[in-house]
C-alpha cells in the first residue's frame, strides 16, 4: 500500500477532501500531514481523523531535515494542498515524479509566486476572464510549473466576486483532486 504526506499551510479543506476520498481506498493512504503552519487548521483536520502530523519552519524544509523524516516515514507521494512554500531541490530529487500540486487558476495563467488564495480570484476577476478552473500539476523547482496532470474549467458571470468565484472552484478541486491523485498512484 502505498503512503501519502500531505503538505498545507491553511485550513485543509483540500486535505480533508483527499483524506474523506482515500479512506474508501485500498491501494494508498494518508499516512501523514504536515504543515509550515503550527496554528493550520489542517492539523486539527488531520487529527479528528486519526493521522499523523508534524510542523516544521522553512529552514527544516530547506536544510533537508523535512526530506529525511518522508523518506524515514516510508511515505511514497507527497500531496500540495493549499501549501504556500516553494518546494526545494532536496525534496524534488527525494521524491521523483511523486509530488503532485493543484492550483485554482487554469495555468499557465494567472500561477507564480505570490499567486494563491484570492490573489488569483482577483486576477481571474480583474483579467475579465469568462472562465477559470483548476490546474493538477507535476511540481518542480519553480513555481506553478511543473507538467500539467489535469485541468478542468467552470464559467464564470462578469458579476462573480472573487469570493463567488473561490467557491466555485473550490467545487472543482474537492471534486477532482482525489481523483486524479488516486489515478496516479
Amino acid at each position: 500500500m502505498k503512503k501519502i504526506a500531505i503538505l498545507a499551510s491553511g485550513n485543509g479543506t483540500n486535505a480533508e477532501a483527499i483524506i474523506l476520498h482515500f479512506k474508501m481506498v485500498t491501494k494508498a493512504k494518508i499516512a501523514l500531514v504536515g504543515s509550515n503552519n503550527p496554528q493550520a487548521y489542517v492539523l486539527e483536520r488531520a487529527e479528528n481523523h486519526g493521522i499523523a502530523h508534524f510542523t516544521f519552519d522553512k529552514k527544516e524544509f530547506e536544510n533537508g531535515s523535512v526530506n529525511a523524516f518522508l523518506l524515514l516515514k516510508g511515505i511514497d507521494m507527497i500531496i500540495l494542498a493549499g501549501f504556500l512554500l516553494r518546494v526545494p531541490e532536496s525534496i524534488i530529487q527525494g521524491f521523483p515524479n511523486a509530488i503532485v500540486n493543484i492550483h485554482p487558476a487554469l495555468l499557465p495563467k494567472f500561477g507564480g509566486k505570490g499567486m494563491y488564495g484570492n490573489r488569483v480570484h482577483q486576477a481571474v476577476k480583474d483579467a475579465g476572464e469568462k472562465v477559470t478552473g483548476i490546474t493538477i500539476h507535476w511540481v518542480n523547482e519553480n513555481y506553478d510549473e511543473g507538467k500539467i496532470i489535469f485541468q478542468q474549467e467552470v464559467p464564470i458571470d462578469e458579476s462573480d466576486t472573487p469570493e463567488q468565484i473561490a467557491e466555485k472552484v473550490h467545487v472543482l478541486e474537492h471534486k477532482y483532486y482525489p481523483k486524479v491523485i488516486e489515478s496516479l498512484i
